[in-house]
């Protein structure tokens, strides 16, 4: 089971010096953050002034605001506001800047390369009662409240072989931390609060 604590990210500088950000994810995983080489990439970013977006060519963006209540994203000269929890696509290589209507904002960028992968980001809420299973393919974001995960099941095991297995115990997550997905023993978050889950698939022809 594999957890990605936001609280060792280092900030990394956006392209344009305009702000920073924090990436979760990326692949291939070898591919800089600041070159574009990599194929699908999820971060983290603080937006403090308002300005200009970096451009990625031949990319494909989600952002959804996570903190604060309210971006205005002008893209290729049309208005959009964007408001929290309220994920929103546009193309990469738009001419993109943004203004902050109500103050300084955090949001969750999932950027994919347009023809190979899509991605795609999904608010949910936690429950205390019934676990959400993250699978391959996947990443989990906590964006509020308190939650913990688990190892999910061994799909293969029979009924008996998972009664003998130990119910291992919960680990505890942090605001912003991520789950990475897994179809092999599917992690389980349960909790109260709100999650993120972008799902990164592989376009097929």
């Amino acid at each position: 089971m594999e957890i990605i604590r936001f609280s060792e990210i280092r900030p990394e500088p956006w392209r344009n010096g305009g702000g920073v950000t924090r990436e979760l994810a990326s692949h291939p995983k070898a591919a800089s953050a600041q070159d574009g080489a990599w194929d699908w990439r999820v971060s983290i970013a603080d937006v403090s002034k308002a300005g200009a977006f970096s451009v990625f060519p031949g990319m494909e963006r989600v952002l959804t605001v996570i903190d604060g209540e309210l971006l205005l994203l002008t893209v290729d000269g049309e208005e959009h506001p964007v408001e929290k929890y309220r994920p929103f696509r546009f193309s990469g290589e738009a001419d993109t800047s943004s203004a902050l209507p109500t103050g300084d904002i955090r949001d969750l960028n999932v950027i994919a390369r347009a023809g190979a992968f899509k991605g795609y980001t999904s608010i949910i809420e936690l429950s205390k009662k019934r676990a959400h299973p993250v699978f391959e393919g996947q990443l989990a974001v906590l964006l509020e409240g308190k939650a913990s995960v688990v190892p999910g099941a061994d799909p293969e095991a029979d009924t008996e072989e998972r009664a003998e297995i130990a119910t291992p115990e919960p680990t505890g997550l942090a605001r912003y931390d991520a789950v990475v997905g897994s179809d092999s023993r599917s992690p389980e978050i349960l909790g109260r609060g709100f999650l993120a889950v972008v799902s990164i698939d592989r376009v097929t022809a």
